[in-house]
């Protein structure tokens, strides 16, 4: 089971449903900017484990000619989306469905998806759920779609900074099972499931967004 771990800056914004994370509003700008040059100009756009909603809402808002389905498994999460969803008044955001996608056959009721999205969830789950996870989102992806995948990642087994590898090391004294992935596990498990690896680009705070597309 996905187990999103609350981060210690994720608060309430007063008496309506939304969360607020100042950790995905420092991130979101630089993942939209990368994204706009990724994605289709139109089709159905899926995000798994979309959290508070802050991230869905400027996905939606920068990319007008896709309809936008926010999941998240944790129904306070799915209540912060809806209200940010409201706020923002935006009509090509679908209401928040309940997805965990660390779990086997999710893809036959969330596919075909032309844009799939997935933002700091691999470090905070367990191999075998990122295999499962990984293995849907190949089967969910449409031809000719893009698969785009962001967050912190071993690189040759190795943290890239101190930060990296404290927290990495803070994950696992809460779980020895979690904690930050190889991206070369990554990319070759995609790989495996027929997906190509368009394109790995740098982000701030040595975060890496991993592209992948499946042939046409």
């Amino acid at each position: 089971m996905i187990r999103k771990l609350d981060l210690p800056d994720t608060a309430a914004t007063g008496a309506d449903a939304r969360i607020s994370a100042p950790s995905a509003l420092r991130n979101r700008d630089a993942i939209t900017a990368k994204l706009i040059r990724i994605a289709p100009a139109s089709g159905r756009a899926l995000e798994i484990a979309s959290g508070t909603g802050e991230h869905v809402i400027a996905f939606a808002a920068a990319m007008p000619g896709l309809d936008w389905q926010p999941t998240d498994p944790d129904p306070t999460r799915r209540a912060s989306i809806a209200a940010w969803v409201a706020d923002a008044g935006l009509s090509n955001i679908s209401p928040a469905l309940h997805l965990d996608a660390a779990r086997p056959g999710w893809a036959k009721d969330h596919g075909p998806a032309d844009l799939i999205v997935l933002i700091n969830l691999l470090h905070l789950i367990s191999m075998p759920e990122v295999a499962a996870l990984l293995a849907e989102v190949a089967k969910a992806l449409a031809p000719g779609g893009r698969f785009a995948l962001y967050g912190p990642f071993l690189r040759d087994g190795q943290t890239t900074s101190q930060g990296d590898a404290d927290f990495d090391a803070a994950l696992r004294a809460q779980d020895p099972a979690i904690g930050y992935k190889d991206m070369a596990d990554v990319i070759a498990m995609l790989q495996g499931h027929g997906l190509a690896h368009a394109d790995t680009i740098a982000m701030p705070a040595n975060n890496l967004l991993l592209v992948f597309s499946r042939p046409a």
